[in-house]
């Protein structure tokens, strides 16, 4: 089990940054319509976030639980 959890947090890391780096890059192109775009990337990485959080704080509470405290 604590293995899953791990992989998810790996995943959801490299999710995160992988939209941070399209949004940041998305925002230095500029043009037309870049910065709703920007933003709606940028709340999609919140969203990741959040639940690479979720992962990483189920994890701690599973580790916690294996080692009976």
């Amino acid at each position: 089990m604590l293995t899953l959890i791990n992989i998810f947090i790996a995943l959801a890391v490299i999710a995160v940054v992988g939209i941070l780096l399209f949004g940041v890059i998305t925002m230095a192109r500029g043009g037309e319509g870049s910065k709703e775009k920007a933003n709606k990337i940028m709340r999609w990485r919140v969203g990741v976030q959040a639940l690479a959080i979720v992962a990483i704080v189920i994890g701690f509470m599973i580790k916690s639980k294996m080692r009976g405290g």
